[in-house]
């Protein structure tokens, strides 16, 4: 087991992965992730996962890995559906059951959608 400082009043902040100061830290965290390149032909897999709540959430997954890409497009299907979301590592979550509107609006914008 590998023990870190959990606080320390000589070096300032730490790195919760790699435990060095957060000014000289060398993970991958801090370093600038490399934004996939958004293909021509985009293949968008639709879901609906159920929550521990009893809520449903509708998954859009399959989506490239660009930050800019993923936050654009769940702004325009938020405001499109009237609901709330987020984004995760190629994927968009928005509250409930929005797989028939999310068909239309996805085919829409060019993408292939599944599911």
């Amino acid at each position: 087991m590998t023990r870190r400082p959990v606080y320390s009043t000589e070096k300032g902040r730490l790195c919760p992965v790699c435990g060095w100061p957060s000014d000289d830290c060398h993970c991958s965290t801090n370093l600038a992730s490399p934004q996939a390149a958004v293909p021509a032909k985009v293949t968008a897999k639709l879901r609906v996962e159920n929550r521990a709540s009893g809520k449903h959430v509708t998954v859009v997954d399959g989506l490239p890995n660009n930050a800019a890409y993923l936050e654009e497009l769940l702004s325009a299907l938020k405001k499109a559906c009237g609901t709330g979301g987020r984004t995760g590592e190629g994927s968009l979550e928005l509250q409930g059951d929005q797989r028939d509107r999310l068909r239309e609006l996805l085919a829409r914008r060019g993408l292939v959608v599944k599911g």
